[in-house]
């Protein structure tokens, strides 16, 4: 049963979007991939959403470019948590998707993560911290992502002052 949704507005979004994918599963979070639209298949959108929220699904994430509307179509229509991850491309390569995004009116909220693909794979962490709420092993996975990540940080610093010296 998948505890996490990812739309894409596009199938050209999953160069991005993989990013979000790979991390879930890293993670060991159960998720499905969609390819829906916002303005070409609406019907798909609500219905998929009402899929998957009577499948389990507790979190969407939403990839996309330009007008950006997926994140707060699907906000919309659920009460689940509402991840947006502007994509690149349009005006400003992004800036556009980004304020889409952002600006929901009061009482619709989607959290909205940066553009491109840090921006995908942090929305597969937020998911994760969400769901980590309910589920102390998950909170401990993320826990050892987070201790993993400083340890490579560390080891860059080591290697570098050898180099230098």
């Amino acid at each position: 049963m998948a505890k996490v949704m990812i739309l894409m507005g596009s199938a050209s979004d999953w160069g991005t979007m993989q990013e979000t994918a790979r991390v879930l599963s890293q993670l060991q979070v159960p998720h499905e991939v969609h390819v829906a639209s916002a303005h070409r298949t609406p019907e798909r959108v609500r219905r998929l959403v009402a899929e998957g929220e009577a499948g389990g699904v507790q979190v969407f994430v939403a990839g996309a470019g330009m007008a950006a509307h997926l994140a707060g179509f699907l906000a919309a229509h659920t009460t689940k948590p509402v991840i947006g991850v502007p994509l690149p491309g349009g005006v400003a390569d992004g800036l556009d998707a980004l304020l889409a995004t952002v600006q929901m009116p009061g009482g619709v909220p989607v959290a909205t993560v940066a553009v491109g693909k840090a921006g995908a794979r942090n929305a597969a962490f937020l998911a994760a911290q969400i769901l980590a709420l309910q589920d102390p092993a998950l909170a401990e996975r993320l826990a050892q992502e987070r201790r993993a990540s400083g340890q490579a940080v560390e080891e860059a610093d080591r290697s570098l002052q050898l180099d230098t010296t």
